[in-house]
């Protein structure tokens, strides 16, 4: 009889078996969270569970999950009874559009999604395979925050977590998904990262909620009005999107990504194009009005130069004086700045500094070029923007535009008015290319509040002082309210016809595209925060 080697079983196939069926069953475990009763309830809130919203949000069969059977480690309060495959959050990897991306997804039947030591630990490790392989974050938070029976290791992780958002800040995209509860530390990761979206009706942000608000301070407010996407897309502007359903978040985020590269070394990804015959846009010519008063829509002018319906407006009901977002121009990704003259007649204020600045130094970061479309008369005057400080806030757009080294491009469509004409992006802080069309009216003031000033004396002694001042406006502005005298200095680089701007911006990023432009050596520079 022949001898079976050494250490061999004849129910070697069974063993298998028996430790396969092992691991489907743990992984089915997994799959589950908290278990089907938990999942139909998210379901009933008009949510998906966090395995749903990643198939949704990855190529097809791409994720390749990390961490799946992690488990918690406490003891205290009855935790040890208590463990579940994953401990509340799916991490791993997978492609967008066959790019590259790291995710993580808070499962909400799982301890209510709340953050503990291994659970930190999980998101950790994909944030920092990411910044070591140069590719975006991407986080679903859905949280009831930090899971309190674990007591300090709980913050700890939180604090882990909020060192490396601030690590790959300017190094990778970091995207932030609201889709349920983020509140108290959790608040402050999404913080951090780039872009901030929230589901209306089923998320919330908020330091602390409305039970410690009315203790606190007495104030009856629901958890929607205190930090509900409506909220923080018109409020607060602390949401840079804000969408109906999470299929839509989800659709918006694949968007978005499409216009950014994969980190700070790469540029952003530009897709085929094939230039018309004539890229000329007559419509450009009449959307700026005689009337220097009356307001028009920016984001008309916007159309009428980048590719058809490649504008992904950030920020849409916040600021809205000011329009920021992602287009197209010849294919290539650009980033879009412009003063809206139908919302405050597009003066700089508070809120719209903040809101130009941040965005600028996102697209900095990232390499992707910026087209600013100025029509700005000025700053908002008033005791609440001083006393808010106004001087601090605009300063952040001026340091921003100022800052940036990638290719820049301004067009004057009208206004550029006083100190805010410097701020917008002018050749003396950096830009790369300034036009404007012929409507425009460089000055340091309006014509009438200049000739009021310049001639006081004059218009006071004259016969007819209403005669006399109409007399000093014209001459105002047929002197300053103009191109001609900056184009003359060399501070605009060419007097352009509305309908040629689209073919001008062509061949200027063109010609900017392998522009190098390097700060001073320093460790970083101190922005009026």
């Amino acid at each position: 009889m022949e001898k079976q080697p050494r250490g061999s079983s004849t129910n070697n196939g069974d063993t298998r078996a028996e430790k396969n069926s092992i691991l489907a069953q743990k992984s089915q475990d997994a799959e589950l969270g908290g278990g089907q009763k938990r999942i139909d309830a998210q379901h009933n809130k008009g949510k998906l569970t966090a395995r749903e919203r990643l198939e949704l949000l990855l190529d097809k069969g791409s994720f390749q999950e990390i961490g799946k059977f992690v488990e918690h480690r406490s003891h205290e309060f009855g935790l040890e009874k208590q463990r579940f495959l994953g401990d509340g959050v799916v991490t791993g990897y997978g492609r967008i559009s066959r790019r590259l991306v790291y995710v993580f997804s808070q499962d909400f039947t799982v301890f209510g999604g709340s953050l503990s030591e291994a659970h930190a630990e999980k998101i950790v490790r994909i944030m920092e395979l990411a910044m070591k392989n140069g590719a975006p974050v991407i986080g679903l938070n859905d949280s009831g925050g930090a899971r309190i029976q674990e007591g300090v290791v709980s913050l700890g992780g939180y604090a882990d977590i909020f060192y490396r958002n601030t690590l790959a800040s300017g190094l990778i995209p970091q995207i932030s998904a609201v889709m349920g509860p983020c509140a108290g530390g959790a608040v402050y990761s999404p913080a951090i990262t780039d872009f901030i979206l929230m589901v209306e009706n089923t998320s919330y942000m908020f330091v602390t909620g409305p039970n410690v608000v009315k203790t606190v301070t007495h104030e009856e407010v629901s958890s929607e009005e205190l930090g509900g996407a409506m909220t923080h897309s018109t409020k607060s502007g602390v949401t840079h999107f804000r969408d109906a359903n999470e299929l839509q978040c989800i659709r918006r985020i694949q968007q978005l990504l499409s216009y950014m590269p994969q980190n700070c070394e790469e540029d952003p990804p530009q897709l085929p194009y094939s230039a018309k015959e004539s890229e000329q846009r007559p419509a450009l010519n009449n959307i700026v009005p005689d009337n220097p008063n009356q307001p028009y829509d920016m984001r008309e002018v916007v159309a009428g130069i980048v590719d058809t319906d490649s504008f992904l407006e950030v920020h849409q009901d916040y600021a809205e004086n000011i329009i920021v977002g992602f287009a197209r121009l010849g294919g290539r990704s650009i980033g879009i700045v412009g003063n809206q003259p139908a919302s405050l007649a597009g003066v700089l204020d508070i809120n719209a500094s903040k809101k130009g600045a941040r965005f600028v130094r996102f697209c900095d970061s990232f390499n992707i070029p910026l087209l600013v479309l100025e029509d700005v008369p000025g700053f908002l005057p008033g005791t609440d923007q001083e006393w808010n400080a106004i001087i601090t806030n605009g300063a952040k757009l001026l340091y921003a535009f100022s800052e940036a080294t990638v290719p820049r491009v301004t067009v004057i469509t009208r206004k550029a008015y006083g100190g805010a004409y410097d701020v917008m992006n002018s050749k003396h802080i950096g830009a790369d290319m300034n036009y404007a069309w012929p409507s425009a009216e460089i000055a340091v003031m309006g014509a009438k509040g200049a000739a009021e000033i310049i001639f006081k004396r004059e218009i006071k002694q004259a016969e007819n002082p209403e005669e006399q001042l109409q007399k000093k406006v014209d001459e105002y502005t047929e002197t300053f309210a103009n191109p001609y005298r900056a184009a003359s200095r060399g501070y605009v680089d060419e007097v352009i016809y509305p309908e040629d701007t689209r073919t001008k911006l062509l061949l200027a990023f063109e010609m900017l595209e392998n522009k190098v432009d390097k700060l001073p050596k320093k460790k970083h520079g101190n922005i009026p925060l």
